[in-house]
């Protein structure tokens, strides 16, 4: 039985249960179109506050689950205490080894402007304000994944609390199994308070968003496949439609090149011969700007979003996703993989050999909305059939999935063993958990 005394007394940080004011704030998840209850809220303080909530919640037998601010939460909370991070927010960038130790509150964009003035970079995502813990323990497929692989693979050790309560430290030598379900299979397994990782050389990078109006779309989707079909793995494209409220429909190409501006300019010259631009923001960025690309939401709002692995743009497919009414939707974004991102990997986390991410994005702040957003996103995945392979990204994991679609069976089976070794009363419980 959950006791507001008692888990005051053992925690420096802030706890609240329903009833007190401040609860219902504290326990929203960043996508507000998830429903979220929890039994309590625990701002940590530090990793020795996160280790007497687990002690806790094992003697009690109750579940914990960990968020820095929310992102890629699934509703899956009921019956748990939720334990925010933020505060474990120490960024330590050691230059001479290229490592980077980071606590469990620290988000991307700390650690990109911290590695900046040494001309280094880690493997992040395309916002700043995803955390580095939650999104590397789900592979985290960067910016840079084509020429470096996944976040995961650059972790080089966790400093967990166990399902006993205990703070250990893990690397490969001292823990392989646990080691390799960290890199890539999710939070299932420990409660992570810091993590240590590699950091790449990042002298210089060029970037930017170039827009078009929809009228241009057959010209930017052939420069597009044209750009990537001989694009280097230091070069990642991404293909936007738009359909924004209040504003005409409109076609966009992101991009992101780890090398120099000259040479970044050349490879993306194809869209210079587009014309009709109506927004062109590429140029030279310091590795501190690299969310600035895309401008993603710094704050919590409503969002429904599906990702699925597309096999390939074909005719086709172009035709379905870039031309096709698409009604409620708000966008559809197409993001180049290949490179080392289709790679064998060290971690549980599977490579890709699919040729795209496909991300079918919508507001949905009602439920009318959510309906209309829903029925589009299943009619667009019918209509292009067996282009969508049926695996996901476990980052990219929405209400309604479960890991069987992230993980081959075997993995599966390997992380499964791994869950009920390790947390055989199932203290941890991850967002998409491994037993379902």
């Amino acid at each position: 039985m959950l006791s507001h005394n008692r888990l005051r007394s053992i925690t420096r940080g802030r706890v609240l249960l329903p009833g007190d004011d401040g609860f219902d704030a504290a326990r929203l998840p960043w996508n507000l179109t998830v429903e979220q209850p929890v039994a309590a809220v625990v701002h940590a303080e530090d990793a020795a506050d996160i280790a007497a909530v687990v002690d806790y919640a094992r003697r009690a037998g109750l579940s914990v689950t960990a968020q820095p601010n929310g992102h890629g939460a699934s509703g899956n909370t009921s019956g748990a205490i939720l334990v925010r991070t933020r505060h474990l927010d120490r960024v330590e960038i050691d230059p001479a080894r290229r490592r980077a130790r980071v606590g469990a509150g620290v988000n991307w964009g700390q650690v990109l402007t911290v590695a900046a003035p040494y001309g280094l970079t880690g493997l992040a995502g395309s916002s700043p304000a995803v955390s580095v813990v939650g999104y590397t323990l789900g592979g985290g497929m960067s910016w840079f994944g084509r020429k470096h692989g996944w976040a995961a693979d650059s972790v080089q050790s966790f400093d967990i609390v166990d399902a006993d309560g205990r703070p250990v430290h893990v690397t490969a030598d001292t823990d392989p199994e646990l080691f390799w379900g960290l890199r890539g299979g999710g939070g299932d397994f420990a409660f992570v308070t810091a993590m240590e990782f590699d950091l790449f050389p990042a002298p210089s990078l060029y970037g930017g968003l170039v827009v078009w109006p929809a009228e241009r779309t057959t010209a930017v989707r052939d420069a597009f496949l044209d750009i990537t079909e001989h694009a280097p793995p230091e070069l990642t494209v991404w293909i936007n439609r738009l359909q924004l409220p209040q504003a005409p429909p409109m076609i966009a190409v992101i991009a992101a090149y780890l090398g120099s501006p000259d040479r970044g300019r050349e490879l993306l010259r194809r869209l210079d011969s587009v014309g009709a631009v109506i927004a062109d923001t590429r140029r030279e960025l310091s590795p501190a700007e690299l969310g600035a690309i895309v401008n993603e939401p710094t704050e919590p709002g409503p969002s429904l979003i599906q990702t699925e692995l597309l096999t390939v743009l074909d005719e086709t497919a172009a035709e379905i996703l870039l031309t096709d009414p698409i009604d409620s939707l708000m966008g559809i974004q197409i993001r180049q993989l290949g490179g080392a991102l289709a790679e064998p990997t060290h971690g549980a986390n599977p490579p890709f050999d699919e040729a795209y991410a496909l991300y079918l994005q919508a507001s949905g702040a009602d439920s009318d909305t959510s309906a209309d957003v829903r029925a589009t996103q299943k009619r667009l995945l019918a209509d292009l059939g067996p282009r969508i392979s049926g695996r996901k990204p476990y980052t990219a994991l929405t209400a309604g999935d479960t890991t069987s679609q992230v993980f081959t069976a075997d993995t599966l089976a390997r992380l499964r063993d791994l869950k009920r070794a390790r947390d055989p009363h199932s203290v941890f419980r991850a967002n998409f958990p491994i037993l379902h």
